[in-house]
């Protein structure tokens, strides 16, 4: 593996900063209640929820993934925070969110009981803890291992992983969602700035490369690929990455805690919204660097590398130091969330519910306990994700299995009013046989189709035998149905509510932009 050297001015500036981030959220962190501890006591303002959305999902899979993806194959890796990312969180905005709010839940798998029963809940807990641990955890800490391993090649790979996991531990486990969110409001912007810092230099050197693509309308330019492109065919914008993307950003405990910790339903719709407007920034500032750094950076061995190089080839000395704390940040960022929701997901889905009577504090520290314990499984099992291709494939072709039964269950649980728990739960089961058959004996079944174009023969399948098996047995009972399903009489009343406000106050306006923008890159880049 190529090295690369750093002076001893920026090390301190990385090394100030870590410092810096663990005593400020160690600062702002709660834990004096489960509320406190889980949820931040449900008192942020739009603007930190936003913050705090984009800064946790600014994972390793973004940064290093789709920047190396980039690279690989072209902008096509974009449509994830299009196709994928804003028009899903439009879409959670305004039908999904208000539901997680008025239930008041302290998880995702809480409202499959409120809306379904317990077995719904305990199956998709420990599906999006398995998921969290071994797929979201331990990509973060791969990912980070990389970077040091540019500046100090010689250090143990799970050495590195260890010291990594034990400093992102040491204010997330703490102080809990308060400090993880506290932190994430200077990482958010220290990413943003220190990415269009990285942006900056590469347009400076690799802007006419870029120029020379566009005007002869390169492939790699293009966001919409034919139907037998290998890295993202258009057929699957539409079926494939809506349904993945929903698991990403409205069923994933990670994200949706930072959301159920607003002040009320609106200031948690302006920050989803806000965090939209952010994530289209991810185009210039890591997208298009990628495409470039082709030219920059010809033939490089693993695509995962090419953020790494642009950061420590592009930047110079003396900004190299807040550059590499902007990565550190992405990766901290990601880590202390999956951390907190994690933790959270055991506490309140398992050990809440055999332990019915166990005090506030006695949760809290059995939050902190299952923290140490995701930390450390993580980071055993983070090394073996260089056994596969590159850190994006490896998240996406698993969410590929694993989301479209989860979402289709919890898409019919929302909109349809017929469906009961004996038809999700055999849903759910359905779902999973035919994901780890349709995983097992993939090239028996689907020949070389590609994983987007796959998704949708789970969805369908698992949402066919929930609605079958929901005819099977009697109607849920109306109390479960009023704070879980969605109803088209209250969307009326609120958007009248919206537009009787000024216009910079209406979150559907808002909505409305972020479509417009959605369409726009896609004329200009399509």
């Amino acid at each position: 593996m190529e090295s690369f050297s750093i002076s001893t001015f920026d090390i301190l500036v990385v090394v100030i900063y870590m410092a810096a981030i663990i005593w400020w959220a160690l600062r702002k962190g709660k834990s004096s209640d489960s509320q406190s501890y889980f949820l931040a006591g449900r008192s942020m303002p739009w603007w930190i929820v936003g913050l705090s959305l984009f800064a946790a999902s600014i994972s390793s899979t973004t940064l290093i993934g789709q920047s190396g993806d980039a690279y690989h194959t072209g902008l096509a890796v974009f449509n994830y925070n299009l196709a994928g990312g804003i028009l899903v969180m439009v879409f959670f905005a305004l039908f999904l969110l208000p539901l997680y709010i008025k239930s008041k839940i302290f998880t995702i798998p809480e409202f499959l009981e409120k809306r379904f029963d317990k077995r719904s809940r305990y199956y998709f807990s420990a599906i999006c803890i398995i998921g969290n641990v071994f797929l979201d955890a331990a990509g973060a800490l791969y990912a980070a291992a990389l970077i040091i391993k540019l500046v100090i090649p010689e250090a143990d790979l799970q050495l590195i992983i260890l010291v990594f996991a034990l400093l992102c531990a040491s204010y997330t486990i703490p102080g809990g969602l308060s400090s993880a969110i506290n932190a994430e409001l200077i990482q958010a912007i220290i990413l943003i700035l220190g990415s269009c810092m990285l942006s900056y230099f590469c347009f400076q050197k690799g802007g006419a490369y870029f120029a020379d693509l566009w005007n002869r309308h390169d492939l790699l330019v293009s966001l919409i690929r034919p139907i037998d492109d290998k890295a993202t065919p258009w057929l699957g914008l539409i079926v494939g990455m809506p349904i993945t993307g929903m698991y990403f950003w409205a069923n994933n405990q990670t994200l949706v805690q930072r959301v159920l910790s607003s002040k009320t339903i609106d200031e948690g719709r302006k920050g989803v919204l806000f965090a939209g407007f952010l994530t289209m920034l991810t185009l210039f500032i890591i997208a298009i660097p990628g495409v470039i750094a082709r030219d920059l950076f010809p033939g490089l061995a693993k695509p995962d590398m090419v953020y790494p190089n642009m950061v420590m080839r592009l930047i110079p000395t003396g900004l190299l130091g807040v550059m590499l704390a902007a990565l550190l940040s992405a990766l901290t960022s990601t880590l202390s969330a999956i951390l907190n929701s994690t933790s959270t997901l055991f506490t309140m889905d398992f050990y809440a519910k055999f332990r019915p009577y166990a005090s506030s504090r006695r949760l809290v520290t059995i939050g902190k306990l299952t923290s140490c314990v995701i930390i450390i499984i993580a980071a055993l099992w983070a090394p073996q994700i260089g056994k596969f291709g590159s850190l994006l494939k490896y998240y996406q072709e698993m969410l590929s299995y694993l989301a479209p039964p989860i979402v289709a269950t919890f898409l019919l649980g929302v909109f349809s009013k017929r469906v009961n728990g004996q038809g999700a739960f055999i849903g759910l089961m359905a779902g999973l046989i035919i994901a780890i058959v349709g995983y097992r004996f993939k090239a028996e079944i689907f020949g070389n189709l590609h994983f987007l174009l796959i998704v949708p023969f789970l969805f369908i399948g698992s949402g066919i035998v929930t609605c079958l098996a929901s005819l099977c047995f009697a109607r849920p009972a109306e109390e479960k149905l009023l704070t879980t399903t969605f109803r088209w009489a209250e969307m009326r009343q609120e958007a009248k509510r919206a537009y009787a406000l000024p216009w910079y106050k209406n979150y559907f306006n808002y909505a409305a932009l972020l479509v417009l923008g959605c369409v726009a890159i896609y004329v200009i880049f399509g």
